[in-house]
């Protein structure tokens, strides 16, 4: 049954839900991946790590783009009246964090691809074809050198952000489920309602 003035959203939409999570489970996906391939010789199974992180990492791009778009149509429920102004601003910080991280690793990865002197191809997941970033692609090699260093220098960065937004993100939801018992962690989990 849809909201009323009587029946106030309280939860994220079914959509924004079921995106939160995919998208979580593909950045976990691709730390994993980038962990493995770090620490694996360069061969086939590494070109391979390679390109499973690339098309993960633009499954992401693209998920996030349309998760920024619904959020931008279907505003969140409001938070809780009890959250402390200290926490509701710390809430926004991480929850932009997130898109600047989430739409800016892909991004700079995908510049570091596209100023790559190697000049790979990306296939997504084996089969379809990712085009280079042109005007860089196209450029002499000394400045896509420099490309490449911008793209791998904002990529790095970009994941040490990252690490630290999950770490923020987990540990405050586990605040309010744990601590707090309020319905902070319910607007986002399915199968719960409200505060225990």
């Amino acid at each position: 049954m849809p909201p009323t003035r009587s029946s106030p959203l309280t939860r994220y939409s079914a959509v924004a839900i079921g995106l939160h999570w995919l998208i979580a489970l593909l950045i976990l996906t691709n730390i994993g991946l980038a962990w493995t391939f770090n620490n694996t010789p360069q061969g086939l199974f590494w070109f391979k790590l390679i390109q499973l992180h690339k098309s993960v990492g633009i499954t992401v791009l693209l998920l996030s783009v349309i998760r920024l778009a619904w959020r931008l149509i279907n505003p969140p429920p409001p938070e809780p009246a009890s959250l402390k102004p200290w926490e509701r601003v710390a809430s926004q910080v991480v929850h932009w964090g997130f898109y600047v991280v989430m739409i800016g690793l892909p991004i700079t990865g995908w510049i570091m691809v596209s100023a790559s002197t190697k000049g790979l191809p990306t296939l997504l997941y084996g089969t379809i074809p990712w085009p280079h970033i042109g005007p860089i692609h196209d450029l002499p090699i000394p400045q896509r050198k420099v490309w490449d260093k911008v793209g791998e220098t904002g990529h790095g960065l970009l994941a040490k952000l990252a690490y630290v937004l999950i770490v923020l993100h987990v540990g405050a939801a586990m605040k309010h489920w744990l601590i707090d018992r309020d319905s902070v962690i319910g607007r986002m989990i399915p199968f719960l309602r409200g505060p225990r």
